[in-house]
């Protein structure tokens, strides 16, 4: 038996914060509810009008999308709760420290431990608000989440995953299974 649902949830969903410069080069960041990978280079994200990060990327053309981690969970949602329109310190209240990428015009921020860094290259409108298409040009990792084998765990790294039906934050982790071997069973 199988139920119906009106509310949406989409699982996992990553918790990514996006940052940005504005016009004066004050750096903002905003948890991101709708976004992910688009193809194997391109990040999408879909937000409001009216938020200070859709006017920067407007103005700048380039974001970086970072994931927040279980050490940093207050940080990332805090940032989702403040505007910058109205916080003009938002970044120092949250405790966040801004360090320019060597390859946008926008900001990574230390503490999150893994960053996408995006030149736009396309935005429209649509129902989900504004679209943004980023190609990535450098992804950067803090050593503390690499493996062994120099990559991503996602295990050390603790990434975050949002509940949207019931509004809690999540960790992510565990491998359960090989991508593009274990269902190679189902071919003999």
């Amino acid at each position: 038996m199988r139920k119906n649902f009106k509310d949406v949830g989409f699982y996992p969903q990553p918790v990514l914060i996006i940052g940005t410069y504005d016009a004066d080069g004050v750096p903002d960041a905003m948890n991101v509810g709708w976004g992910g990978l688009v193809g194997g280079g391109y990040v999408e994200i879909n937000i409001s009008q009216g938020h200070k990060t859709t006017e920067n990327l407007s103005l700048k053309g380039a974001f970086t999308v970072s994931f927040a981690d279980r050490a940093h969970l207050t940080e990332a949602d805090y940032v989702g709760l403040v505007s910058g329109h109205t916080t003009p310190d938002k970044i120092a209240r949250a405790g966040l420290t801004p360090v320019r990428s060597a390859f946008v015009d926008a900001p990574l921020f230390e503490e999150f431990p893994l960053t996408l860094e995006c030149q736009v290259v396309e935005r429209s409108d649509g129902p989900g608000g504004v679209r943004i298409v980023g190609q990535v040009v450098n992804m950067s990792a803090d050593e503390a989440i690499l493996g062994e084998d120099g990559l991503v765990d996602v295990d050390k790294a603790q990434f975050l995953s949002f509940d949207r039906v019931r509004r809690v934050y999540r960790l992510l982790g565990g491998v359960v299974g090989q991508a593009y071997h274990d269902g190679r069973k189902k071919m003999e």
